[in-house]
Protein backbone atom coordinates (compact mmCIF):
# COMPACT_ATOMS: atom_id res chain seq x y z
CA UNK A 1 0.00 0.00 0.00
CA UNK A 2 1.56 3.50 -0.94
CA UNK A 3 1.76 5.55 2.28
CA UNK A 4 0.85 9.44 1.75
CA UNK A 5 2.15 12.90 3.55
CA UNK A 6 -0.77 14.24 5.34
CA UNK A 7 -0.66 17.26 7.25
CA UNK A 8 -3.00 18.35 10.27
CA UNK A 9 -2.44 22.58 10.77
CA UNK A 10 -4.60 25.61 11.61
CA UNK A 11 -5.38 27.66 14.75
CA UNK A 12 -8.44 24.97 15.73
CA UNK A 13 -8.72 22.21 18.11
CA UNK A 14 -8.33 18.67 16.78
CA UNK A 15 -4.78 18.36 15.06
CA UNK A 16 -3.68 15.99 17.72
CA UNK A 17 -6.65 13.84 18.16
CA UNK A 18 -7.58 13.40 14.51
CA UNK A 19 -3.47 12.11 14.29
CA UNK A 20 -4.24 9.72 17.61
CA UNK A 21 -7.42 8.78 15.80
CA UNK A 22 -5.93 7.60 12.45
CA UNK A 23 -3.00 6.36 14.75
CA UNK A 24 -6.05 3.61 16.48
CA UNK A 25 -7.77 2.82 12.81
CA UNK A 26 -4.29 1.63 11.60
CA UNK A 27 -3.16 -0.38 14.58
CA UNK A 28 -6.59 -1.95 14.07
CA UNK A 29 -5.62 -2.74 10.85
CA UNK A 30 -2.01 -4.40 12.53
CA UNK A 31 -0.27 -1.48 11.28
CA UNK A 32 2.86 -0.86 13.56
CA UNK A 33 2.79 3.16 14.18
CA UNK A 34 4.97 5.92 15.74
CA UNK A 35 3.76 8.78 17.40
CA UNK A 36 6.76 11.36 18.08
CA UNK A 37 5.48 14.51 20.39
CA UNK A 38 7.36 17.43 19.68
CA UNK A 39 7.31 20.23 22.73
CA UNK A 40 5.40 18.17 24.98
CA UNK A 41 6.27 16.10 27.81
CA UNK A 42 4.02 14.11 30.20
CA UNK A 43 1.71 11.36 31.00
CA UNK A 44 -1.34 12.74 29.23
CA UNK A 45 -5.03 11.01 28.91
CA UNK A 46 -3.99 9.90 25.49
CA UNK A 47 -0.40 9.10 26.35
CA UNK A 48 -2.43 6.31 28.95
CA UNK A 49 -4.89 5.55 26.17
CA UNK A 50 -2.63 4.44 23.23
CA UNK A 51 -0.33 2.17 26.04
CA UNK A 52 -3.22 -0.31 25.46
CA UNK A 53 -1.77 -0.51 22.32
CA UNK A 54 1.70 -1.05 22.42
CA UNK A 55 2.46 -3.79 20.72
CA UNK A 56 1.21 -1.96 17.57
CA UNK A 57 1.88 1.92 18.43
CA UNK A 58 4.89 3.40 20.11
CA UNK A 59 4.69 7.22 21.24
CA UNK A 60 8.22 8.70 22.37
CA UNK A 61 8.18 12.61 23.65
CA UNK A 62 10.64 14.91 22.55
CA UNK A 63 10.01 18.13 24.83
CA UNK A 64 10.89 19.71 28.18
CA UNK A 65 7.35 19.98 28.86
CA UNK A 66 7.15 23.59 29.61
CA UNK A 67 5.21 25.84 27.28
CA UNK A 68 7.63 27.54 24.93
CA UNK A 69 7.11 31.38 24.57
CA UNK A 70 9.76 33.62 22.68
CA UNK A 71 12.85 31.77 22.28
CA UNK A 72 13.14 28.26 23.47
CA UNK A 73 16.07 27.04 25.83
CA UNK A 74 18.91 25.07 25.19
CA UNK A 75 16.93 21.75 26.40
CA UNK A 76 14.13 22.17 24.35
CA UNK A 77 16.27 22.48 21.30
CA UNK A 78 18.04 19.38 22.23
CA UNK A 79 14.85 16.98 22.99
CA UNK A 80 13.41 18.36 19.55
CA UNK A 81 16.61 17.78 17.74
CA UNK A 82 17.52 14.49 19.46
CA UNK A 83 14.04 13.61 18.49
CA UNK A 84 14.01 14.67 14.46
CA UNK A 85 17.31 12.41 14.20
CA UNK A 86 15.76 9.42 16.22
CA UNK A 87 12.59 10.42 13.31
CA UNK A 88 14.99 10.23 10.43
CA UNK A 89 16.14 6.45 11.28
CA UNK A 90 12.90 5.40 11.86
CA UNK A 91 11.13 6.27 9.06
CA UNK A 92 13.81 5.23 6.10
CA UNK A 93 13.87 1.75 8.12
CA UNK A 94 10.60 0.83 7.41
CA UNK A 95 9.88 -0.61 10.09
CA UNK A 96 6.73 1.27 11.08
CA UNK A 97 4.40 1.67 7.81
CA UNK A 98 2.96 5.26 9.81
CA UNK A 99 4.82 7.75 11.46
CA UNK A 100 3.07 10.80 13.31
CA UNK A 101 5.23 14.00 14.23
CA UNK A 102 2.95 15.73 16.47
CA UNK A 103 3.53 19.50 16.86
CA UNK A 104 6.76 19.28 14.30
CA UNK A 105 4.86 22.31 12.82
CA UNK A 106 5.28 24.51 15.79
CA UNK A 107 8.83 22.98 16.60
CA UNK A 108 9.50 23.93 12.94
CA UNK A 109 7.95 27.68 13.93
CA UNK A 110 10.10 28.18 17.31
CA UNK A 111 13.37 26.75 15.48
CA UNK A 112 13.54 23.61 17.48
CA UNK A 113 14.78 22.09 13.79
CA UNK A 114 14.25 23.04 10.28
CA UNK A 115 11.54 22.63 7.63
CA UNK A 116 14.31 21.24 5.72
CA UNK A 117 14.67 18.12 8.18
CA UNK A 118 11.06 17.42 7.59
CA UNK A 119 11.60 17.89 3.92
CA UNK A 120 13.95 15.36 4.34
CA UNK A 121 11.74 12.78 6.21
CA UNK A 122 9.23 13.31 3.55
CA UNK A 123 12.00 12.70 0.23
CA UNK A 124 13.79 9.82 2.34
CA UNK A 125 10.50 7.72 3.32
CA UNK A 126 10.11 4.35 2.00
CA UNK A 127 7.08 4.74 -0.22
CA UNK A 128 5.06 2.67 1.45
CA UNK A 129 5.17 4.75 4.89
CA UNK A 130 2.63 7.20 5.50
CA UNK A 131 3.99 10.61 7.17
CA UNK A 132 1.32 12.76 9.33
CA UNK A 133 2.48 16.08 10.60
CA UNK A 134 0.65 18.14 12.85
CA UNK A 135 0.99 21.94 14.43
CA UNK A 136 -0.20 25.23 13.66
CA UNK A 137 1.75 27.53 11.13
CA UNK A 138 2.96 24.93 8.63
CA UNK A 139 5.75 25.79 6.59
CA UNK A 140 4.17 26.20 3.04
CA UNK A 141 7.03 24.10 1.46
CA UNK A 142 5.64 20.94 3.33
CA UNK A 143 2.13 22.14 2.70
CA UNK A 144 3.47 21.64 -1.19
CA UNK A 145 5.00 18.32 -0.85
CA UNK A 146 2.29 17.27 0.91
CA UNK A 147 -0.43 14.84 -0.58
CA UNK A 148 -3.31 15.63 1.95
CA UNK A 149 -3.60 19.17 4.31
CA UNK A 150 -6.02 19.88 6.37
CA UNK A 151 -6.63 23.13 8.55
CA UNK A 152 -8.64 22.95 11.34
CA UNK A 153 -10.37 26.58 11.81
CA UNK A 154 -11.49 27.71 15.25
CA UNK A 155 -14.89 29.36 15.07
CA UNK A 156 -15.32 29.09 18.61
CA UNK A 157 -13.67 28.15 21.92
CA UNK A 158 -14.60 28.01 25.17
CA UNK A 159 -10.88 28.46 26.07
CA UNK A 160 -12.12 32.55 25.33
CA UNK A 161 -14.58 32.01 28.26
CA UNK A 162 -12.06 30.84 30.54
CA UNK A 163 -12.62 27.12 30.97
CA UNK A 164 -8.92 25.72 31.56
CA UNK A 165 -7.92 22.69 29.77
CA UNK A 166 -9.93 19.47 30.91
CA UNK A 167 -8.56 15.98 31.90
CA UNK A 168 -9.64 13.58 28.97
CA UNK A 169 -11.03 16.45 26.69
CA UNK A 170 -7.88 18.88 26.10
CA UNK A 171 -5.63 16.79 28.21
Amino acid sequence: MKGYVHIYTGDGKGKTTAAIGLSIRAAGAGLKVFIAQFIKKGNYSEIKALKKFSDLITVEQFGSGCFIKGKPAAEDIEAARKGIEKIKSIVSSGNYKMVILDEANVAVKLGLFSAEDLLYIIADKPEEVEIVITGRNADQRLIEKSDLVTEMKEIKHYFQKGVKARVGIEK
